[in-house]
């Protein structure tokens, strides 16, 4: 592990120049011209695709570098094998966690109660498409969608699961060449320092990605579905933010930091989650935060992509919450065991959805597909809001892989929580100095 080392006082900003002010800004810019100017709100939409695409464009060589370079310094390698069972075992008691918890806020606070929907009244082709893709969501296909066409294939198709896969075998060999690849090693790990720049200088774009995407949403679903449906999308903001607070924020103070202090640190990537309505938007960005925070390479580097597919918390807790809505709303009559085999069902389904950009809804409709009892029809009654609880599920999902990181890698030793307890005070600590490629990690 680095010491903290002390360094002296940053130059300070001006407030404008801060990043997450100009998102902020830039998100209340994009909210109003798509509330009172739809069609020039909806001709944004290229600024925040375009963002995206950027970011997307370099999310691949980030995963690589700190995965390859990670598992290059580990002395053993069954320590690769041991982050990962420990993140899995997280991921999978957090995730079921996450949709008891929506099921169980769907029971109490009943927010399709009294609707009485007729199913032959709702317009079934508006979430075929969804329903078609849904279809393609078996176990055997994901784990052959993980297997790359090529090697090369896995940074051209845009699967992160695809790009784990290669980066963790290339590393594992990598580390197994000793002194022969120790050349390889040190070209990677001085590939990181550009690449992470190229990182930096994007996201000085992001409050144009922001600016676009909100306006988009805005301008062309408007606000006012918002009130039609307002208590399910109210359930479901406050429902993940008691699941972060509560929940999380336990975890955390558990480990030793304050998930307040997290949320605070990561404010200007959250706020660009927010604003762009997609997680993968600060990958690159959370990466190199978790990094800086103390958290070791190799635990950074194979947890959070990881937990970008697997560490959906966001995404559970919809899944049960809106399709316990959609029973409600259409008098559909669930018994506990109706309720339990759902909740089984998801369980599977959102493990199978992993890679799979924008998930959500499709994962919604291969639960719903499985389960009868709940009409799939039913999703044409929450497609209009799905966009702002996208919003939702991409925060959620983005705070409980920084939590998972940190976690991990306290479980890990690879920790320095000098380090975290300086950097989320909000004080001054010099960058991490990269390691030698051969050095390792916690030993």
């Amino acid at each position: 592990m680095q010491p903290t080392l002390a360094v002296p006082p940053p130059v300070v900003l001006p407030w404008y120049r801060h990043l997450y002010v100009q998102v902020l800004v830039a998100i209340a810019l994009g909210a109003l011209l798509g509330h009172f100017a739809p069609g020039t709100g909806e001709a944004m939409k290229p600024l925040g695709d375009a963002f995206i695409k950027l970011v997307k464009m370099i999310i691949g060589p980030v995963i690589f570098l700190t995965i390859v370079t990670g598992i290059a310094g580990m002395t053993h390698l069954r320590t690769v094998g041991r982050v990962f069972g420990k993140a899995m075992a997280y991921f999978l008691f957090f995730s079921t966690l996450a949709l008891v918890v929506g099921l169980v806020v769907a029971n109490v606070v009943q927010p399709g109660a009294g609707m009485n929907v007729n199913v032959a009244d709702l317009d079934r082709s508006v979430v075929d498409g969804y329903v078609s893709k849904s279809h393609e969501l078996t176990l055997v296909g994901f784990v052959l969608d993980m297997i790359p066409d090529t090697l090369v294939s896995a940074f051209t198709g845009g699967n992160i699961l695809q790009v784990l896969l290669v980066s963790v075998l290339f590393g594992i060999a990598l580390a197994l060449s000793g002194d022969r690849g120790r050349p390889v090693a040190d070209f990677l790990e001085s590939l990181t320092i550009p690449v992470f720049r190229l990182v930096r200088i994007l996201m000085q774009a992001a409050p144009i990605g922001a600016f676009g995407a909100i306006a988009f949403t805005i301008g062309k679903y408007g606000l006012g579905v918002l009130v039609q449906l307002g208590w399910l999308v109210g359930s479901f903001y406050l429902t993940s933010l008691l699941f972060v607070l509560v929940i999380l924020g336990t975890v955390c103070r558990l480990c030793g930091f304050s998930v307040l202090k997290l949320i605070r640190y990561l404010k200007a990537e959250l706020l660009l989650v927010l604003g762009t309505s997609s997680s993968e938007s600060a990958l690159p960005a959370l990466m190199e935060k978790m990094e800086h925070a103390g958290c070791g390479k190799q635990v950074v580097g194979l947890v959070v992509p990881t937990g970008y597919s697997f560490n959906l918390d966001g995404t559970n807790i919809y899944m049960t919450l809106a399709a316990l809505f959609i029973a409600q709303a259409t008098n559909t009559e669930l018994t506990l065991g109706h309720q339990v085999t759902l909740l089984l069902v998801a369980m599977l389904s959102s493990k199978g959805a992993a890679g799979v950009t924008g998930a959500g809804f499709i994962t919604l409709a291969a639960t719903l597909a499985v389960v009868p009892e709940v009409p799939v029809a039913g999703m044409a009654l929450i497609l209009g809001v799905d966009r702002f609880m996208s919003e939702c599920r991409s925060l959620t999902n983005f705070i409980g892989n920084a939590v998972a990181t940190v976690v991990v890698a306290r479980w890990e030793n690879a920790l320095d929580r000098t380090r975290l307890a300086a950097v989320l005070d909000g004080q001054a600590v010099a960058p991490i100095a990269p390691p030698h490629p051969v050095r390792a990690m916690g030993h």
